[in-house]
């Protein structure tokens, strides 16, 4: 007992928190990887076999629709159209006829001038000058044409003398010889210094043609829509004649439009025209086709020729170089059905078809039509069709269809089939 009481002494004391802990087996874990092994291929057959099933059913369920449209009534019409810049119908520069400086300037940019109206002045002075001279140079003359008359006047009576001495063979021939001569010599004199008159004349003419275009006046009633001189400005129109403003009659535009060589053929002098711009795009400006320039211009290797109208302008609201969008109509028609151009297949006498139909019931339903005008995008049905038919006008997906008739509603279209 001693013993044993000593050994149980002798033995250490283990505490409870340092006694070793015993690890479960990891069976859990082997039975989570062994699911995941089995797991991954399960959801990878499924993927499979949800794309096969898409791709060979699901097409199927997406089947191309055809895609509808009701006929509209309205109007349509067949034209060419260009693009045109807005010009007067008549404009004027306005230059100077003779040197000088600009003394004034009586009109500005914008104002309406009458016909006859005094818009310029130059200087006058050095001209002035000129009649002067002119004027007494011809004085001069007219006054040496009365001598030379004197001595026309003594030569004939010198001759008429000689002739009576001779017949009375007082006189030698000789000297009725030089009084002949004398005669003539004097007559000549006069004949030269008359043409001196005549030229002095034009020369007095000339100059004070030249005083009156110191004055300048307007060629035509209309409105100054440019200046090129200012007051005091020195004008030299030897050489050529300086503008000094240009006059443009607006109350009448005329359109310039540049059309395709393509295009030009189709156009015939006297077909009615009409033209919007960018700022009243809404608005119509009619007119009739007044020429077509012969001569082209190319603008990188494109040929553009000239068509011309004109367009009444008693308001001003048109003005110079606004851009023009230029309709030239060939044909068109008010009120009318219409459909899209993509509904009808045209037969070859471009005055009948066929369109397809679709019923009620939704079969297809193949009809006959007579056609009349089109465009690039609608075309007028006049017989075969009524507005609650609802042509065929293309095909394509569910959800294009779809599309396609929330687009027709908002433009007042019926939905597409």
């Amino acid at each position: 007992m001693r013993m044993a009481d000593a050994t149980r002494k002798i033995a250490p004391v283990v505490e409870e928190d340092e006694r070793p802990v015993v690890q479960p087996a990891p069976v859990r874990s082997r039975r989570v990887r062994s699911r995941r092994r089995w797991l991954i291929p399960t959801v990878l057959l499924a993927v499979a076999a949800g794309w096969y099933g898409w791709s060979t059913y699901g097409k199927q369920g997406t089947a191309e629709t055809v895609v509808t449209e009701m006929p509209v009534r309205g109007d349509i019409e067949n034209s060419v159209t260009a693009s045109g810049l807005l010009s007067p119908i008549k404009d004027v520069d306005v230059g100077a006829q003779v040197s000088g400086q600009l003394k004034s300037l009586k009109v500005e940019i914008g104002d309406s001038v009458k016909e006859g109206q005094l818009i310029a002045e130059i200087d006058s002075a050095s001209i002035e000058t000129q009649i002067e001279i002119a004027e007494a140079e011809l004085a001069n003359l007219e006054a040496q044409m009365i001598d030379k008359n004197a001595q026309v006047v003594l030569s004939a009576a010198n001759l008429t003398r000689q002739r009576a001495l001779v017949a009375g063979n007082s006189a030698a021939q000789s000297a009725l010889d030089e009084a002949v001569a004398a005669l003539a010599t004097a007559e000549a004199n006069v004949d030269a210094l008359k043409a001196q008159v005549r030229k002095q004349q034009a020369t007095l003419k000339d100059a004070r043609i030249s005083l009156g275009y110191t004055k300048i006046y307007a060629p035509l009633t209309g409105t100054i829509v440019n200046t090129s001189a200012k007051e005091g400005q020195t004008l030299n129109a030897n050489q050529t004649a300086p503008t000094i403003v240009t006059i443009g009659d607006l109350s009448t535009m005329t359109v310039e439009a540049e059309v395709s060589e393509a295009d030009v053929g189709k156009l015939k002098v006297g077909m009615d025209a009409y033209f919007t711009l960018l700022g009243q795009p809404g608005k119509r400006y009619p007119g009739t086709l007044r020429q077509i320039k012969p001569t082209p211009s190319t603008e990188n290797n494109v040929v553009l020729y000239y068509a011309l109208f004109d367009v009444p302008n008693p308001e001003g609201t048109l003005m110079m170089n606004m851009t023009a969008q230029v309709f030239f109509v060939r044909s068109s028609a008010q009120n009318v059905l219409t459909v899209p151009v993509a509904a009808v297949h045209s037969g070859n006498d471009g005055k009948s078809g066929e369109v397809t139909v679709v019923t009620a019931s939704g079969a297809h339903e193949t009809r006959k039509v007579e056609i009349g005008i089109r465009n690039r995008v609608r075309i007028e049905v006049t017989k075969g069709l009524d507005e609650n038919d609802a042509v065929v006008v293309g095909t394509g997906s569910g959800d294009k269809a779809a599309s396609s008739s929330r687009v027709n509603a908002r433009r007042g279209m019926p939905p597409m089939f």
